[in-house]
């Protein structure tokens, strides 16, 4: 029986949204297969990592309990031994546990950014989801559309500025943007997720106030166009080398709404519209639209594009790739990607047929390809350098 180790939490913006995610759509589909033997580890908002079988109890979390947890409990240690081994003492008590496959449930900073991973590279160890240059890429918001233009893949206009540009000149950043763009405008932090710290703007007054919140979360801001005409698409995809589809998803919204924190998260996406004809899907974004209706030539181009993208930025494992659409002009615009879904997008793999336990093996499976794959690679040169000294 291979052993699982669900790495949640982490010093994120996204701490909470990543608890849900490893309780609900990892470690209970994992359990439910019975062919795996399932170890949680939390890292706390301070860093230090916790392994114990009380951390997949979401009341924990919810009762506020996880505050005396840690306050009694000894962090675990990680050795790095050919392959990763969790270590815990207590007391005369030393607990050892080798670990097959990592499979990270983290979001936003040092999880979802390429982190982890770089570490689980170092140890050697196999990891659910793409390696560290697609995750940072995929995380970094400016990086990702440099990417897609290198690649002739559209993305609407958009200008970048570090934090530091705007402490210095905040005025001259505002007058740059007005001259160069139109609004509306959307203001982003470069590197989080879950619409953290985004604000859509329709004048300078509102545009000065998002660039100071977005730099309040970011050391480098985005500013984008507003498509016109707007069809907002979601693609979850899945693979390596040859990777699937899973439905185009809409999210059923207004043209001038879109999803903040608060929506997405705490209020189950109440600015979406109702259902209609049974399609739809109650996901993590709220009621949307599955699969998009579209018309077929469209709906196959939007297609087309995520997978571009998710190829162009070297995903693996898993990503989902956000689109925008002109329906209008038809055209089809890339607007992020995001290297671990939230909740693993479950609810759209299984309106294309994978269930959620299907979907955690499948990708237990692509993780363990990968990490075969990449150990067949020569990284190591024999040379007489030394011998020099």
């Amino acid at each position: 029986m291979e052993t699982i180790a669900v790495i949640f939490g982490g010093r994120s913006a996204e701490h909470d949204v990543s608890i849900v995610t490893a309780l609900s759509s990892v470690i209970k589909p994992l359990e439910l297969t019975r062919k795996y033997k399932v170890e949680a580890i939390y890292i706390a908002k301070d860093g230090a990592w916790y392994w114990d079988e009380k951390l997949k109890d979401i009341k924990l979390f919810t009762s506020g309990g996880i505050k005396d947890f840690i306050a009694k409990a000894q962090p675990v240690s990680v050795q790095i031994d050919g392959g990763m081994t969790l270590l815990k003492t207590g007391g005369l008590r030393k607990q050892l546990q080798k670990i097959d496959v990592v499979f990270p449930a983290m979001h936003g900073t040092y999880g979802e950014d390429g982190a982890l991973m770089g570490l689980l590279d170092m140890a050697g160890v196999a990891y659910v989801g793409c390696g560290v240059s697609a995750a940072a890429a995929a995380m970094d918001k400016v990086l990702a559309k440099q990417l897609a233009v290198a690649n002739d893949i559209p993305v609407s206009n958009f200008l970048t500025f570090t934090k530091a540009d705007l402490s210095r000149e905040l005025s001259q950043a505002v007058k740059s943007i007005t001259v160069s763009l139109k609004y509306p405008l959307f203001v982003k932090p470069a590197h989080l997720g879950s619409s953290i710290g985004i604000s859509r703007v329709t004048n300078d007054t509102e545009l000065k106030n998002a660039l100071e919140v977005a730099a309040h979360y970011d050391d480098r801001i985005i500013v984008e166009e507003a498509v016109n005409n707007l069809i907002e698409v979601t693609l979850p995809i899945m693979g390596n080398d040859d990777p699937q589809p899973a439905l185009l998803e809409r999210p059923m919204t207004q043209a001038e709404d879109f999803f903040d924190f608060e929506t997405k998260y705490m209020q189950g996406g109440k600015k979406g519209g109702s259902g209609k004809g049974g399609k739809g899907a109650e996901g993590p974004q709220g009621y949307s639209q599955i699969p998009a209706e579209l018309p077929k030539g469209l709906y196959e181009e939007a297609e087309a594009v995520g997978l571009r993208v998710y190829k162009a930025l070297g995903c693996s494992g898993t990503a989902r790739v956000d689109l925008l659409i002109d329906s209008k002009t038809k055209k089809v615009y890339f607007n992020e990607v995001n290297p671990l879904p939230g909740g693993l997008y479950a609810h759209n793999w299984a309106k294309a047929g994978v269930s959620g336990i299907d979907l955690v093996q499948k990708l237990i499976a692509l993780a363990e390809e990968r990490h075969t794959n990449r150990q067949a690679l020569a990284t190591t040169f024999s040379t007489n350098y030394l011998q020099q000294f």
